[in-house]
């Protein structure tokens, strides 16, 4: 990557002189991990004395604060380290220059038509990757006597497709190999990282193929034997049994999510950098209370929004008093029930803060440059945004951003969401534990991974009962057409699927799960789509 050698070598030069280092992160996952993926590489370069700045949710937004000049005059650091961030910070990090504190922005999100005027920007999405990657192929070959071929010009541009699929995370994890390169880190020892880069990827919902699946299927032996007291004591108190996506993405990930959404990221910080498992201990209870208190909030704001409806509009805006750190949660739900692009923006001090997500050909990174004259300002990738609108331009950014939409003369958006199978069956006898420990070898899922989808074609529905305090979730008992039965499941289950009694005959798409009770294990199915014949 361009100032991937700056970069190195400026962090060489800060080992030697002993300078003290700011890390400047972000607060969600990705961006939490990356921190301490930085800190860790610091540390193993032999950079002594590392401080790390996470920006607060509701006070700063997302990328550098200004807050970061009075931090760095106050502890008398000479050198910034952004993660996850400071592609676009051109303002903060000129200003940083200006008092001699120098800047390294290593970042995954999408680059401005110029770069900040930083020591290095190590960003896989920088205009140049191409070209860079292309001139370092260059150099070998006149190193070698050899010359270009064009299986290796597809080779090269492969290789670049997928530096711009990593996460913050696995940016962090770049620079700790460069590091490794220049002999400043015992090779081996960045392995240790993974298990972070591993959360971080899987967390910022990156494809998980190519250098991502590499980086995440070592990730996931790592975090099996993981060093870190906080990771550890984070999967007891959210009952984690397997390491695989299904944990990262729904146990770990919403917890470590959770400190930033609800409080401080600094809980998570904290817990992912903690030395002992006391101190991880308390931690990881903090992350868990917040948890909860996140789903409440989410289940709050939901049925609010259910009640008084969405309209008929093809892009979802609405606007609440709710709770800042749930409405990116919020508006994902809503995508899903809806099958529409939802914006949900809640209001602090006369001014509209909020969260986009999208899916298929509608960009969101795009729709707000478009609309950019109704917001403040925003920012994000394709499917994920966040935004300011000032209350009274609310209507107009509406308007605005549906007449966009429609501009775009998309069709048949919802075939994105929908569910695909993999397999028909009508027999259940091979979907067996034996299958299930050979799909694990795919591992792990994630976009561009699909885990796999079984279609249960024609199956009859022989014991229906609900579960849970309220009866919110589905279990299932069906036969195949040999009378072999297969328990199924889904929890917060639609209603009609809840109105189910036995007897009738159904088609399921599912996915393959292992269930364990009083020590005996089976395979289930976990719901994902259910149609009455």
């Amino acid at each position: 990557m361009p100032d991937m050698a700056k970069a190195v070598a400026r962090i060489k030069l800060a080992a030697q002189r002993g300078e003290k280092v700011l890390i400047y992160g972000d607060y969600d996952v990705d961006g939490v991990t990356a921190s301490t993926v930085m800190h860790d590489t610091l540390r193993l370069a032999g950079v002594k004395e590392i401080d790390v700045m996470l920006p607060n949710r509701f006070l700063d937004g997302y990328g550098m604060s200004k807050k970061v000049i009075q931090r760095v005059e106050g502890l008398g650091v000479n050198l910034v380290v952004t993660v996850d961030c400071g592609s676009r910070n051109h303002e903060i990090i000129a200003d940083l220059e200006k008092k001699g504190v120098e800047v390294i922005v290593t970042d995954h999100h999408e680059c401005g038509e110029t770069l900040p005027g930083a020591v290095a920007v190590v960003n896989p999405k920088r205009g140049d990757v191409l070209e860079c990657a292309r001139e370092a192929m260059k150099a070998v070959k006149v190193a070698t006597e050899g010359s270009r071929r064009p299986r290796e010009e597809r080779e090269i541009e492969r290789a670049v497709g997928e530096l711009r699929e990593l996460a913050g995370a696995g940016v962090a994890f770049k620079v700790a190999q460069g590091l490794v390169g220049a002999g400043l880190i015992a090779a081996g020892q960045e392995k240790w990282l993974l298990d972070l880069v591993l959360i971080g990827t899987v967390c910022d919902s990156m494809r998980m193929t190519g250098e991502n699946r590499r980086l995440c299927y070592y990730g996931m032996k790592v975090l099996a034997k993981t060093r870190r007291p906080g990771l550890k004591e984070l999967m007891r108190v959210a009952g984690t049994k397997r390491i695989g996506g299904e944990a990262i993405g729904f146990q770990l990930g919403p917890r470590l999510n959770a400190a930033g959404r609800m409080e401080t990221a600094e809980h998570a910080l904290r817990l992912l950098m903690a030395e002992s498992r006391t101190e991880a201990a308390s931690l990881a209870l903090i992350l868990n209370r917040l948890n909860e208190q996140r789903r409440g909030q989410q289940v709050e704001a939901t049925i609010e929004i259910e009640e008084r409806g969405v309209g008929e509009e093809p892009v979802i805006v609405v606007e609440g008093k709710w709770h800042e750190g749930v409405l990116g949660i919020i508006a994902g739900k809503l995508v899903e029930e809806y099958k529409r692009p939802a914006f949900v923006l809640s209001e602090t001090d006369g001014v509209l803060k909020g969260s986009g997500r999208s899916f298929g050909e509608f960009n969101l990174a795009e729709a707000l440059s478009v609309c950019g004259e109704y917001i403040i300002g925003g920012g994000g990738h394709a499917e994920a945004c966040g935004l300011k609108v000032e209350k009274e331009r609310l209507e107009d950014f509406r308007r605005a951003v549906n007449v966009y939409y429609q501009d775009l003369g998309l069709v048949e958006q919802e075939r994105f969401l929908g569910v695909h199978e993999d397999l028909v069956t009508r027999e259940f006898e091979d979907l067996s534990l034996e299958l299930l420990e050979e799909l694990r070898k795919l591992e792990p899922f994630g976009e561009g991974n699909a885990e796999p989808v079984f279609l249960l074609k024609e199956v009859r529905v022989v014991e229906a009962s609900k579960m849970g305090a309220e009866g919110e979730h589905l279990r299932l008992v069906v036969w195949d057409q040999h009378g072999k039965s297969m328990k199924l499941v889904r929890f917060r289950a639609p209603e009609e699927y809840l109105k189910l009694r036995g007897g009738e005959t159904v088609n399921v798409w599912a996915q393959l799960v292992e269930n364990e009770f009083r020590g005996i294990r089976s395979a289930e199915g976990r719901i994902l789509k259910l149609a009455v014949l």
